[in-house]
C-alpha cells in the first residue's frame, strides 16, 4: 500500500511559480514511478510528467521547458516545480504511483490507468 498526500497548491498570477510536492508512505515508492496529473473543471483527468525509478522523467509537451518533476527516495517525495505558470495551468493536481515492471516503456505511464494509487490533490489557480 501507498499513501500519497500532496502540497504546495494555491493562488499565483500568471508568470510566477509554485512548487508542488508529494509525500508517499508505504513500502512500494522505491518500486514505482512517479507521477502528476491534473483536471480542470469540467474536464478529464490529464497526464502532466511522470519520473520512473531510474529517473527518466517525460512530460506533456505543454508543460515542457516550464514544468520540472523529481524524486526524492531517500525521503519518499516527488516534487513537480512549475515555472512560468499560465491561466490554463489551473486545474486540481494528482499525485499518482504506478508500480513499474521491466519492459514498460516511459510513454505507457501517461495513461492513468496504470496508475495504482492516488492522492487527495490540491488545487492550483493561476489568474491572469
Amino acid at each position: 500500500q501507498v499513501q500519497l498526500v500532496e502540497s504546495g497548491g494555491g493562488l499565483v498570477q500568471a508568470g510566477g511559480s509554485l512548487r508542488l510536492s508529494c509525500a508517499a508512505s508505504g513500502a512500494t515508492f522505491s518500486r514505482s514511478a512517479m507521477g502528476w496529473f491534473r483536471q480542470a473543471a469540467g474536464k478529464e483527468r490529464e497526464f502532466v510528467a511522470v519520473v520512473k525509478r531510474s529517473g527518466i522523467t517525460s512530460y506533456v509537451d505543454s508543460v515542457k521547458d516550464r514544468f520540472t518533476i523529481s524524486r526524492d527516495n531517500a525521503k519518499n517525495t516527488v516534487a513537480l516545480q512549475m515555472n512560468s505558470l499560465k491561466p490554463e495551468d489551473t486545474a486540481v493536481y494528482y499525485c499518482a504511483a504506478a508500480i513499474e515492471f521491466s519492459g514498460v516503456a516511459i510513454g505507457s505511464f501517461t495513461r492513468s490507468s496504470l496508475y495504482n494509487y492516488w492522492g487527495q490533490g490540491t488545487q492550483v489557480t493561476v489568474s491572469s
